[in-house]
């Protein structure tokens, strides 16, 4: 499953820390950098899932 996560996260990042952790604080933060720039969104979203 955490795979199928990883390649989400690397399409729409929020999406896949959406999925990991819901609505919260590290969602937010995610949707903050992948504004910011698509690649720290993806990075932050691979660590959320990579960190649970």
């Amino acid at each position: 499953m955490d795979i199928l996560r990883i390649i989400i996260a690397i399409l729409l990042p929020p999406l896949g820390v959406f999925l990991q952790v819901g609505i919260g604080a590290q969602f937010w933060i995610n949707i903050l950098l992948t504004i910011l720039g698509y690649f720290p969104g993806i990075i932050h979203a691979i660590y959320i899932i990579a960190k649970r």
